[in-house]
């Protein structure tokens, strides 16, 4: 596990948990279930007649638009069964980039680590970097499936 902190701590800020927690999770959001199995999973959007739809195994997930899709298929990959979306679609795009981002980096990380090792060994360590990506995202937690309307709204003076 040490290698696994190692590539933590080379991530800093570009870590996965880290930016679900200090840019999604502090705003307002919706929960999205993606009952995708909890491993490395490889995901793919595609485009139908309908819209857009992120294909995780033989699971297809109907995403509103490509920001969504792009977004959900970071925590798809990870193998995250829920997850937090921001409410406010003009955000999810700039999120959606900084995650795969990171999810690039993470793995160009492992690939680093693992250079000297087998292929056995790369695949354990990238399992388990996953694996701790995923446990992080799970222990945040995916918030409620609306979020709450309590601001105050002026109507009518009375």
């Amino acid at each position: 596990m040490d290698r696994i902190a190692a590539i933590r701590s080379q991530l800093a800020d570009a870590w996965i948990p880290a930016i679900y927690r200090e840019k999604v999770r502090v705003q307002r959001t919706r929960s999205v279930k993606l009952d995708v199995p909890a491993r490395y999973n490889s995901a793919e959007i595609q485009y139908t007649l309908l819209g857009v739809e992120l294909k995780v195994g033989k699971r297809r997930i109907a995403c509103p638009d490509l920001a969504a899709a792009r977004y959900m298929r970071v925590f798809a990959r990870a193998g995250v069964p829920d997850v937090a979306m921001p409410y406010d679609i003009t955000k999810v795009s700039v999120i959606a980039d900084e995650l795969e981002t990171a999810w690039h980096l993470l793995l160009l990380l492992v690939d680093s680590e693992s250079r000297e090792m087998s292929a056995g060994a790369r695949t354990r360590l990238r399992n388990q970097a996953v694996r701790a990506v995923r446990d992080e995202i799970a222990s945040i937690g995916a918030g409620d499936a609306m979020p709450a309307f309590d601001r105050e709204t002026r109507q009518r003076p009375r």
